[in-house]
């Protein structure tokens, strides 16, 4: 039955470091995409919304998503999708793409901020902090009072 108190913290820290991980690389990718100097005129081919949650009285979420197409500088059409994009980007508008040479499919339609893309980043790390910071402290209270005779109930 211990094992359980180890276990279920131990997957939450998995999870949370991927997410983690996750956001980084994509922090890095818009870094690179904004600091290349390679830019594009893309075209938005589709732009739809996905919904989340709403069940048993929780809140309801909206992602707005937008497909573009552009042509790199070499000729190659790359086609690429971005969520969390404004919502006056239509079907049909032209932005500009920032995108890297050696991997323009990580493009972004976005444009520059690294500022801001830095605070959510941190703020994404600080929250995974807390949460892996919260399952470690959870899983030493654990052993310490549930550990033999060592523990508070070890007589």
């Amino acid at each position: 039955m211990s094992v359980f108190f180890y276990a279920v913290p131990s997957l939450i820290i998995v999870v949370v470091l991927l997410l983690a991980a996750r956001t980084v690389r994509r922090a890095l990718e818009l870094r690179s995409a904004w600091s290349s100097g390679l830019t594009a005129e893309a075209r938005c081919l589709r732009s739809y919304t996905t919904v989340g949650g709403g069940g048993n009285d929780t809140a309801v979420t909206t992602t707005l998503h937008h497909v573009y197409e552009f042509t790199t500088r070499d000729g190659r059409a790359i086609r690429f999708e971005e969520s969390n994009g404004p919502a006056t980007v239509l079907e049909g508008d032209i932005v500009p793409a920032y995108y890297t040479a050696g991997r323009p499919e990580k493009a972004t339609a976005q444009p520059p901020s690294p500022g801001r893309a830095a605070a959510g980043t941190l703020g994404v790390l600080v929250f995974c902090g807390v949460i892996v910071s919260f399952c470690v402290g959870f899983m030493i209270t654990y052993h310490e009072a549930f550990s033999g005779a060592d523990g508070f109930f070890g007589g």
